[in-house]
This record gives C-alpha cells, sequence and structure tokens, in this order.
C-alpha cells in the first residue's frame, strides 16, 4: 500500500458506507476511509459473506445487523477506522477485519463527544503513552499497515512532536485533519501548521481540510508539501471532486449514489442521512424531494423519489434468480 500522491476519501460517520466509497473511488478516490466504527462493536460481529449480494460482511451476533460491509471491487483501496481507547481491545479489533482491508486507521481527531466521552478520537491526542501503546501494540502484531488520523494540538509546536512520536512507532502514513479540537468547521484549516509537520517527518503525511474543489487538491498540496490530500465534505457535496475531468452536476452523483444503494443493499437510515447532507447543501430540506427524501421507509422508496424503480426490481430480480429461484 503506497500513500504518496494519492487522492482520499476522509471517514465520515454515516456517510463512508460502501455504495458512497465506491462512488467516491469511480470518479477518482485511490484510498477510501470507511466511517469510523467503534472497537467494542466490531468485537461483537462475526464475518460472513454475503451470496446474496457478493459483499462480505461483519454482522453483530445473533442479530441481522451488518456494522461494516466491503467487497472485492474497493479490496486494494479500503481502509478500516476504528475508534479506540484500549490497545488489547483495538488489537483485537483489528485482527477481525486485517484480511479485507488494506490498512487499519485509529482515530484520533473525532471533537464528538461520543468519542471523547469514551477516551476516543480527539482524546487520545493528550495521551501520547496511550497512542504509542495502542500503534505499536497493532504494528508488532498484525501485517496490514497501520494509519492513525490526529488534529491539530494547541500548538503547532506540540502537534509536531505528537507526530514525531506517532511516526517512531512504525506507521505507515499520517493524515492530519488541519484544524484543533475546539474549531468548527466554518473556522478556516490551518494548512502552514500542516506545512510544519510535513517538513518534520519522512513518512507520508495526507493533508486534510477545506479542499472543496478539484483545484483545492493541487492548493493544498504546494501549501502544505504534502502529497496526498484527503477529502470530507468537498466528496460529501459531490463525489465527482476527485475527478480531473469536468466536475458532475451534483444531480447525477446523487442518482449515482441511489443506485449503488440499490446494488449494495446500504442500510435505508444511512442512504438517507447522506442524501439529506446532499440535499441541504444545494437546497433545501423543505422542498418536494426533501420531503420525500424523509418520509421513505426503505431503498423501494428512494428509488421511486429518483425515478430508479426500473432499476430497483431489475436488482431484485437478478438477486431472485441467482438464489436459485427462477
Amino acid at each position: 500500500m503506497e500513500y504518496e500522491n494519492k487522492l482520499v476519501l476522509a471517514p465520515m460517520v454515516r456517510v463512508g458506507t460502501l455504495p458512497f466509497r465506491l462512488l467516491a473511488s469511480d470518479y477518482g478516490a485511490d484510498i477510501t476511509y470507511a466511517e469510523e466504527i467503534i472497537d467494542h462493536k466490531i468485537i461483537k460481529c462475526e464475518r460472513v459473506v454475503n451470496e446474496y449480494i457478493r459483499s462480505t460482511d461483519f454482522v453483530e451476533k445473533g442479530t441481522d445487523n451488518v456494522v461494516f460491509r466491503t467487497c472485492n471491487q474497493e479490496r486494494d483501496r479500503i481502509v478500516f477506522q476504528m475508534g479506540t481507547s484500549d490497545a488489547v481491545r483495538a488489537l483485537k479489533a483489528a485482527e477481525l477485519v486485517c484480511k479485507d482491508v488494506v490498512a487499519v486507521d485509529i482515530n484520533m481527531g473525532c471533537p464528538r463527544s461520543f468519542s471523547v466521552s469514551g477516551g476516543m478520537g480527539a482524546a487520545l491526542l493528550s495521551k501520547p503513552d496511550l497512542i504509542h501503546d495502542i500503534l505499536t501494540t497493532l504494528r508488532r502484531n498484525i501485517d496490514t499497515p497501520v494509519t492513525c488520523k490526529i488534529r491539530l494540538l494547541n500548538s503547532s509546536h506540540d502537534t509536531v512532536e505528537l507526530a514525531r512520536r506517532i511516526e517512531k512507532t512504525g506507521v505507515s502514513a499520517l493524515a492530519v485533519h488541519g484544524r484543533k479540537v475546539a474549531d468548527r468547521p466554518r473556522d478556516p484549516a490551518k494548512w502552514n501548521e500542516i506545512a510544519d509537520i510535513v517538513s518534520s517527518l519522512s513518512i507520508p503525511v495526507i493533508a486534510n481540510g477545506d479542499v472543496f474543489e478539484y483545484d483545492d487538491i493541487e492548493r493544498i498540496k504546494v501549501a502544505t508539501g504534502a502529497s496526498s490530500v484527503m477529502v470530507a465534505r468537498g466528496a460529501l457535496w459531490n463525489a465527482s471532486i476527485f475527478s480531473p475531468k469536468v466536475k458532475a452536476h451534483w444531480e447525477d452523483v446523487k442518482k449515482e449514489y441511489v443506485r449503488k444503494s440499490i446494488l449494495w443493499d446500504n442500510d435505508v437510515k444511512s442512504t438517507k442521512h447522506t442524501l439529506k447532507e446532499m440535499i441541504m447543501h444545494y437546497s433545501c430540506l423543505e422542498f418536494p424531494e426533501g420531503k420525500a427524501v424523509i418520509k421513505s421507509q426503505n431503498l423501494a422508496d428512494l428509488a421511486k423519489v429518483y425515478g430508479e424503480e426500473e432499476y430497483y426490481e431489475l436488482v431484485s430480480a437478478n438477486r431472485f434468480t441467482l438464489n436459485g429461484h427462477g
């Protein structure tokens, strides 16, 4: 797994499921991070090969709840991102998924309360010994590359010191979100502080923050010196941001996302959440489309909203035939 000169889809909760990751890679993303999954959650799962849709599912034991779904098409680019606060638990979780992913990433940047209150995400930034313990435990015990994603600390000097300590654990790359924990999405990302980290490390640094158009990819590379770039909201609003060709219209991207959600039998709540985020950026949930998405109970309903009933029927019929009923 190479981390130089790559375009990377950032981990996004409830968005970074299989259909969205495949959509991003279709448009040119080289590496796609899954949404963060907590170690406690994944270690309650068993690995199931889903013949029905030809995916590999990690299903919570005793339920039908698919916690993580992947497939062969993304085998060479999918990164499993984990929330953890314990090295032993992190290893147990990583061992379960590592054969099906290209890398395991530890989330050290999420500022949300559910992460931080459990000692995960950005809470790790103030615990360098625990960071060292988690990363070295993973590095020693699994063959899969290990990476992590951090935010900026209060001073650039402190962030560089932490990044150097992380590098010493033997991780393959470091993703840096150019905001501090207290910063809000509207606060500008501090590209200059990412540059300080890039110049201090020898491993690849993946720069993240305020990449909203294809041209921003080159701008952040020049400003930071990082050769790889990670995109979050810019990709959520229009996944064709990864394409050097003409940007696709967001309506077309949205329909393609709906089709992929149907094809991969994506969780309807996750699909609706992603669609609502797309709609809110360009339009308003009070308009008929937004209301129809909110009211939708299942993927068949969403297919109707986007004029994809025929596609839905075709996919369903094919599955029926494939499973020996035809």
